[in-house]
């Protein structure tokens, strides 16, 4: 099972999304995501994240909170244990990023987007500020199988 960290960077209203289009055999290709990445040898959570904001965005975050921990489980695709979080400060100057198209999107019109089925569920919880929380996102395909906070 692989650990990552995803991050959504909060600004005006809107979430930092990144449209995952230029990755080859990417299990996100065509979703709209938060950033983040896999944690190397030795890393901590909150080590991968400035790491990976920093390589994916060209931002550096000032102030980040932890909120929970996803486990995805997708046919044909590795396991997965992400540690997940949201910024609300940061500096740099937003970069053109490898892994698709970074936006702005209004929270209010995440919805509209292609988003996996229980993004939207932890979204939603983040909108609540729901506190801590655990999510198993179990898939078949796009389709999700099963959701359990």
């Amino acid at each position: 099972m692989k650990l990552t960290t995803l991050c959504y960077i909060e600004q005006d209203g809107c979430y930092l999304m990144l449209h995952r289009t230029k990755k080859s055999h990417d299990v996100n290709e065509g979703k709209w995501i938060g950033v983040g990445g896999k944690l190397e040898a030795d890393e901590t959570p909150e080590e991968c994240l400035l790491r990976e904001v920093r390589e994916e965005t060209g931002l550096t975050l000032l102030k980040y909170r932890y909120r929970g921990i996803l486990t995805f489980l997708a046919e044909g695709w590795e396991s997965e244990i992400i540690f997940l979080y949201t910024a609300t400060a940061f500096e740099g100057t937003l970069l053109e990023c490898a892994e698709g198209d970074l936006k702005w999107v209004p929270k209010e019109a995440l919805f509209g987007l292609s988003l996996w089925e229980g993004d939207k569920i932890f979204l939603r919880l983040l909108t609540e500020d729901a506190g801590i929380f655990s999510l198993k996102l179990s898939y078949k395909g796009d389709k999700i199988g099963r959701a359990h906070v």
